[in-house]
């Protein structure tokens, strides 16, 4: 019914910027919220960033806060993520996800079960 696909990943310096773009097709009406999440080799899945499609309300992760934005463009049917003073610890596949149903803000959209969609991802890393 939806279907995600991600662009925008590539190799760049510490202290380097990226945005991440997540194009979203199909009944995209029945979203309720988009966000990013990120997996290094031998690592968790980690919650990144996540916006509302509504009223944009944002919310980060905070090894992100202060360093990286989520917006929402609804007549592109696009998120974007902007990574500012990339790190190396931020070297990843970054996955964009979204969810169907509505839910108050809390620790529920850093679990990825709780996303219905994902797409393929895109790598990123940061490196000298």
């Amino acid at each position: 019914q939806v279907q995600l696909v991600e662009s925008g990943g590539g190799l760049v310096q510490p202290g380097d910027s990226l945005r991440l773009s997540c194009v979203a097709s199909g009944r995209t009406e029945t979203l309720y919220d988009m966000g990013w999440f990120r997996q290094a080799p031998g690592k968790e899945r980690e919650f990144v960033a996540k916006v509302s499609l509504g009223v944009g309300v944002t919310l980060l992760a905070d090894s992100v806060q202060g360093r990286f934005t989520i917006s929402r463009d609804n007549t592109k049917n696009t998120v974007y993520l902007q990574m500012n003073n990339l790190k190396p610890e931020d070297t990843a596949v970054y996955n964009c996800a979204a969810t169907t149903s509505y839910r108050a803000g809390g620790s529920y959209y850093y679990q990825p079960g709780n996303y219905n969609y994902w797409g393929p991802g895109t790598q990123v890393t940061v490196s000298s």
